[in-house]
């Protein structure tokens, strides 16, 4: 079975809108950090430092956002597959937290250079 459509610019440019929409209508965490982002972009571009330490900040505060609509996209699957409570759909699960986690400790640990060092 494909369930890949043929390629065409403007239909995957929906198909990524529709994703983005559900996204931010059905996840609390994408919603929270999403918001977070707004405050962290205004943060940026007024603190004093250097470009490219400003586009350090932006590209692992945005990384934070892609991390976690990966992690929504995996729970999603996991939960069409099955509804049980099944030790490697809690571990897909919990590895794809692990890695929004790890995401934000980069995003925290780079202001923290960037501030203080």
């Amino acid at each position: 079975m494909n369930n890949k459509p043929k390629y065409h610019l403007f239909k995957n440019t929906k198909y990524a809108l529709d994703g983005l929409v559900h996204a931010l209508k059905t996840e609390s965490s994408f919603r929270l950090e999403l918001f977070f982002a707004f405050f962290i972009i205004g943060m940026i571009i007024y603190i004093d430092t250097s470009i490219t330490n400003k586009l350090i900040l932006f590209v692992t505060g945005i990384l934070v956002l892609i991390v976690e609509l990966i992690n929504s996209a995996i729970e999603n699957v996991v939960d069409l597959v099955t509804k049980d409570i099944k030790p490697l759909a809690k571990s897909a699960k919990d590895i794809g937290s692990a890695a929004v986690m790890f995401s934000i400790i980069l995003h925290i640990c780079c202001w923290i250079v960037i501030l203080v060092f």
